[in-house]
């Protein structure tokens, strides 16, 4: 059988199916983190960083017509796949990290609004940070629940859901946090929704990260 590291050289595409097929006959939880243009590059990063080393099969999708998208504070980051590639395909959690430009690009888009729809109605993971719950309403996730966000996003969201300003808001299958300095944790709540506290416990300590509880 071809290695998925042989793959990856000639096709990208046939890689990350490749890799998917893979680690859902190994049964680890995978992930979606979707990215766009303007999304914000610390939330992106250290969610994807974090639940890898926890173990969850993450897909970085790129929602531009790139697999690259250049971030908030103009700093550029490769997805591994199109969004296009992978939005009839199944996973545990959809991660969408915040950023005003990425969240309204996410806000836009209808195949990412089908996508979340089917997530939520099959009661799998959502979460989403800072600006990112924009998109929750556009598409019209969760409303009535209880949910977070970054401070500036409140008047927007605060007469369709039970706004809270806790770091990390979890409610049922949707994850909700507050920004940049909330992205550890916001992490280590989907490591802990997707596999366990102790999981999570683990992960927090190796990184000498000391507010999780």
């Amino acid at each position: 059988m071809l290695s998925l590291t042989f793959l990856t050289r000639f096709n990208p595409i046939v890689y990350a199916v490749a890799r998917r097929a893979f680690y859902k006959k190994m049964e680890k939880k995978s992930a979606l983190l979707v990215v766009a243009d303007g999304s914000e590059e610390m939330e992106a990063v250290i969610s994807a960083d974090v639940l890898r080393r926890a173990g969850v099969d993450v897909t970085i999708a790129s929602l531009s017509n790139s697999p690259c998208v250049t971030c908030s504070r103009n700093v550029a980051v490769c997805a591994d796949v199109l969004f296009a590639d992978v939005v009839h395909e199944t996973f545990d959690a959809v991660v969408l990290p915040g950023g005003l430009g990425g969240a309204k690009t996410f806000a836009a888009s209808a195949e990412l609004g089908e996508l979340l729809k089917k997530q939520h109605e099959e009661n799998r993971i959502i979460a989403a940070i800072c600006a990112a719950p924009l998109a929750l309403k556009a598409h019209d996730i969760a409303k009535g629940k209880a949910i977070t966000s970054y401070p500036s996003m409140k008047n927007e969201l605060a007469n369709d859901y039970n706004y809270l300003e806790d770091k990390v808001v979890t409610t049922d299958n949707i994850i909700t946090s507050r920004g940049p300095a909330t992205a550890f944790a916001f992490a280590l709540a989907i490591v802990e929704k997707l596999m366990n506290k102790e999981t999570a416990g683990t992960v927090a300590k190796a990184m000498l990260y000391d507010d999780y509880q």
